[in-house]
């Protein structure tokens, strides 16, 4: 396993509970970590709680803002070894409830965010030839469930736009992850109107074990995939 110390690593969705799990563990590696989240005071918070970090307060559906980030981060720090992106929101309703306001939120978090974050970064990455992206498709992105429509339609679709990209860069050493959770026991439930078994889930701690662990791989190959679900929750 490679050392995180010094490495550059930029945890998008830093204040949400993986993300705020991930980067504990990133921090305690010493990596120089560049903090981005849309709650402003939670990213303060976290932020001074972990020494050797920096922020920056981001609505990641906002392309302008993304892209505005990226450049200030690139002339400060240069080009990241690392870009984790952990935002995401879920919206689980069968369709007849489904608005379109749903469904375009959904887009514009889970995918078109990330393809934002793909034009603010991934240049930049191509001219160094080098680099680590991971994303959490999560697995409603490969098996789909009722009510998932507009969740599951943003998170196909990022595994799509992945894999095209990675035809984009095989002739770099730029490396692409997708991180495949099962249910995580995490804030995702408190606003969906499904009955879940809690106990049984992920902790929010072990999802940032594995993005934690994906961090530390050699630059020799890559985990294109990680699946990590519940004992009860195995679906891909």
């Amino acid at each position: 396993m490679e050392s995180l110390k010094g490495k550059k690593v930029i945890l998008v969705g830093a204040t949400g509970g993986i993300g705020s799990a991930a980067a504990k563990l990133l921090a305690g590696s010493q990596a120089q970590l560049y903090l981005v989240g849309r709650n402003a005071d939670k990213l303060h918070d976290l932020s001074d709680r972990l020494s050797g970090t920096d922020r920056y307060v981001l609505d990641i559906t906002r392309d302008q803002d993304v892209s505005s980030m990226g450049t200030a981060y690139l002339e400060k720090y240069g080009t990241p070894d690392i870009l984790i992106n952990a935002a995401g929101i879920g919206i689980i309703r069968p369709l007849e409830q489904l608005t379109m306001d749903d469904f375009m939120r959904s887009l514009q978090t889970n995918l078109i965010g990330t393809f934002s974050l793909l034009k603010a970064f991934l240049p930049s990455m191509k001219e160094v030839k080098k680099g680590l992206i991971i994303n959490i498709p999560g697995v409603l992105g490969k098996v789909p469930m009722a009510g998932a429509a507009a969740y599951s339609a943003s998170k196909y679709g990022l595994i799509g736009m992945m894999q095209s990209v990675r035809e984009e860069i095989k002739r770099t050493d730029i490396r692409i992850t997708n991180l495949i959770l099962g249910g995580v026991d995490s804030p995702f439930w408190d606003t969906i109107d499904l009955r879940v078994q809690k106990e049984k889930m992920i902790r929010e701690e072990e999802a940032a074990r594995a993005i934690w662990f994906l961090c530390q791989q050699p630059a020799s190959g890559v985990v294109s995939e990680m699946v990590l679900q519940p004992f009860n929750h195995q679906a891909v």
